[in-house]
């Protein structure tokens, strides 16, 4: 018996496998809204361009507002039987309207429907994702200014580098964001053409106007070549490489958070809402949220990865291995915007141990180079030399077991004896901080006018 959607070619059903292997329904179903949106600025162009009447049109509007209110209240039925969304769609639309049905798909194929669709639910996708990072830079910035005079220990090689404050470490992340969300706008605006109207490959003879349709669906202008706009996914690539950043940067906050709340550490808490216990260790609070933050990442860097090697080798221009585009894709988004909620609500949620945070940006003689900026500023000394100094000074302490600012100035004057009681003034982990005031740096006020700078933006964006 022949496929009705297949027409006369084909005379026989298809194989059972080759159903299963060909279906793509249970993945872009998560497409219908969009698809009833295109299909419904199709119709409406076709009835204003004399290609259907107004009447068909009329009736095929109605049709696709009871399909769209049918799947919003899971009461449509999607069948296998059918393969995809666009053919789901039709079919329920036929049974509406009858024969009329038929006449949507004039001057249009499933290559430009899929395209339009999918260009259309990554759109969505983005405005998501970039609302949901505000959210995210906004909880980090009222941290941070809650906590702009926090002293705590910067780190590089991960050992105690530079005192800097924990308001300054939040607003890092903050800056990252941004970016990221910059690059979501940059990948928005490259997809915002409309495929729309190419249909298969080679365009229409059809009189349609691809403008009417691009501006209904808000595109900024339809594609200006047929091949291209059916045949090329690199919008859905873009935006994974977006997501795949972005899931790096939330991953990297996600790991320290995982260090900072172990007991050997100790610089944060998190309460009950963002940790699990264990089945047999009842002292356990375990860092769940942050760990699979860090894994989520894999999904997403992964989709990125294995839709560049589908794409790779086709060429112009839809191929079958294009329907793979979708289901890693809309996966690896779903885990990136739960990351981000995730990390937002551990944001809202931590406790920095303040007292343990300060001691531990003292250890390992972290104003070391304060030191050593004081003999270049106050000796004139180059800093290579003033730089060799301090490291004999820092020896010093060290073999005494003393920290640097408890070092008697005697024992640095031993060093150098130009070193002044001046020096025990720079020495200490908030002096250090509060010196800290070139554009960008850690000083308290900086992170203060930083982060009231990033909150006032971000409530301006809500408006």
């Amino acid at each position: 018996m022949s496929n009705k959607m297949w027409g006369g070619r084909f005379s026989e059903r298809p194989d059972e496998i080759m159903e299963d292997i060909n279906v793509s329904i249970d993945v872009d179903r998560h497409l219908y809204a969009q698809d009833i949106a295109a299909s419904k600025a199709h119709a409406a162009m076709l009835a204003a361009q004399g290609i259907i009447t107004a009447s068909d049109a009329k009736n095929i509007g109605k049709g696709l507002d009871t399909i769209l209110s049918e799947i919003t209240k899971g009461a449509f039925e999607f069948k296998r039987a059918l393969e995809d969304i666009h053919m789901n769609v039709e079919s329920r639309l036929g049974e509406l309207i009858g024969p009329a049905a038929g006449r949507l798909h004039t001057a249009r194929s499933r290559n430009d429907q899929v395209a339009t669709d999918f260009r259309l639910y990554v759109r969505d996708t983005i405005d998501d994702i970039d609302a949901a990072l505000a959210a995210y830079q906004h909880a980090l910035a009222s941290r941070a200014l809650d906590h702009a005079g926090t002293v705590m220990p910067g780190f590089t090689h991960l050992q105690t580098a530079q005192p800097v404050t924990f308001g300054h470490h939040l607003l890092a992340y903050v800056e990252m964001a941004g970016r990221d969300r910059g690059r979501f706008a940059d990948a928005r605006k490259r997809l915002n053409e409309s495929p729309l109207g190419a249909a298969a490959l080679a365009g229409t003879s059809f009189p349609i106007d691809r403008h009417a349709t691009a501006e209904a669906l808000g595109f900024e202008r339809p594609m200006a070549n047929s091949l291209d706009a059916v045949s090329d996914r690199d919008f859905v690539l873009e935006t994974l490489s977006a997501a795949s950043i972005c899931a790096v940067h939330l991953s990297r906050f996600a790991e320290e958070i995982v260090i900072w709340t172990s007991p050997l550490v100790g610089l944060i808490k998190l309460s009950d809402k963002f940790t699990t216990g264990s089945s047999i260790m009842p002292q356990k609070r375990n860092p769940d949220a942050a760990e699979l933050v860090r894994a989520k990442t894999g999904r997403v860097i992964g989709a990125l990865n294995a839709l560049l090697i589908v794409m790779k080798g086709l060429p112009l221009a839809y191929q079958k291995d294009m329907q793979e585009d979708k289901q890693g894709a809309m996966e690896a988004f779903a885990a990136l915007s739960l990351a981000i909620r995730a990390m937002t609500g551990m944001a809202l949620d931590l406790v920095p141990d303040e007292a343990r945070m300060k001691a531990a940006a003292g250890e390992g003689y972290a104003t070391a180079t304060d030191l050593a900026d004081w003999l270049v500023r106050t000796l004139k000394m180059p800093f290579r030399e003033a730089h060799h100094v301090t490291g004999r000074i820092v020896a010093l302490a060290s073999k005494q077991g003393v920290a640097l600012h408890e070092l008697p100035l005697s024992a640095m004057q031993q060093v150098e004896p130009k070193i002044t009681a001046d020096v025990l003034g720079v020495l200490s982990v908030e002096s250090s901080v509060k010196s800290r005031t070139s554009f960008g740096g850690t000083a308290p006020k900086n992170v203060a006018s930083q982060a009231k700078g990033w909150l006032k933006r971000l409530e301006k964006q809500r408006k």
